[in-house]
């Protein structure tokens, strides 16, 4: 009986763990489909918006540290506030500059971005730490309920709370005449600016509410492992969060969702199977192996699903002959 109980609080904290970061993955997916399923803007530099919340709350939440700066002891709350807005900041001055160009040159420009911003956190030490990363990053109510299952439980519900929040404004955002212009834009430039409309300032818009979200993503990701370094924002997250939104449906923010829960289940499964099957000693070349199944699973969508598993419904105009 004791056994049975120790196997069920096992899996529940898996549970809540595996979904807490599903959950996360989640909001970053999401302001990476307001970019691209909805404005056409090619992002390659995820992982370094997602860095920049990331290492924002860390540093305004974190105690004093003597080999760096910190020590504000800020609520989290507010860390995750501002973690969106120095976010904001970013996709404003990268977009700013990077959004007249198009296509391949503007995903060559924000890869570029996301590498400085990577090679930044791994040398900046007095700011960031450095390789040996920031750690001590608090926990809400970890003084409540302390570090084991409640507390998993309690993140998962705010999490899952955000995320419903997110989705929710998205939601309202992209059916409003501001999110019909997004699309208008994304389908015909030339033809929405005939009308009036401003490209720029709108693709600026999405991209700076998109990079928010990344930034919201990347802070609740610190919050919850309590410890973030450079290695955390290596490209392979950026190709992450495309895999997921090309799986689950890009200009469909339930695809969004649901390729990020997918994409993130299929990641850990297959990391078990190869643990399972691989000598320990070679493991971490079978690593690797992990990008090939989904660089795989990508390959299959999109022969199989091209518009992926719930995908931007395509509107079919009938007219009625005369």
């Amino acid at each position: 009986m004791a056994g049975l109980m120790a196997d069920s609080i096992g899996w529940l904290s898996y549970g809540s763990f595996f979904l807490v970061f599903a959950g996360t993955y989640a909001i970053v997916v999401l302001g990476l489909n307001l970019q691209w399923g909805y404005t056409g803007l090619f992002n390659v530099g995820v992982a370094g918006f997602v860095a920049v919340g990331a290492y924002t709350s860390a540093i305004l939440t974190t105690p004093d540290a003597a080999d760096r700066i910190g020590g504000f002891g800020w609520p989290v709350a507010a860390g995750w506030a501002a973690a969106m807005a120095v976010s904001g900041l970013a996709g404003l001055l990268v977009g700013a500059l990077a959004l007249r160009l198009r296509h391949d040159y503007l995903a060559i420009t924000t890869f570029g971005i996301a590498v400085t911003i990577q090679l930044i956190a791994t040398n900046a030490q007095a700011l960031t730490g450095g390789t040996f990363g920031v750690q001590f990053i608090p926990k809400p109510l970890q003084g409540w309920l302390g570090t084991g299952l409640a507390w998993n439980l309690a993140y998962l519900v705010l999490v899952m709370g955000l995320l419903g929040t997110v989705y929710a404004a998205l939601q309202a955002l992209v059916r409003s005449p501001w999110g019909r212009v997004l699309r208008a834009i994304r389908e015909d430039e030339d033809a929405a600016a005939s009308l009036g409309k401003r490209a720029f300032v709108f693709r600026l818009q999405s991209f700076v509410i998109g990079s928010m979200l990344m930034g919201l993503g990347g802070a609740v990701y610190a919050h919850f492992v309590g410890y973030i370094a450079p290695e955390d924002f290596l490209p392979i997250l950026t190709f992450q969060m495309w895999a997921m939104l090309i799986v689950g449906g890009a200009g469909n923010h339930r695809g969004a969702v649901l390729g990020a829960f997918v994409v993130w289940g299929f990641w850990a499964a297959a990391g078990a199977l190869l643990r399972g099957f691989i000598p320990q000693a070679e493991q971490a070349r079978g690593a690797a192996l992990q990008v090939v199944m989904i660089g795989v699973l990508i390959a299959l969508m999109l022969v199989l699903r091209p518009r992926g598993l719930i995908g931007e419904r395509v509107q079919v105009s009938r007219t009625t002959p005369p």
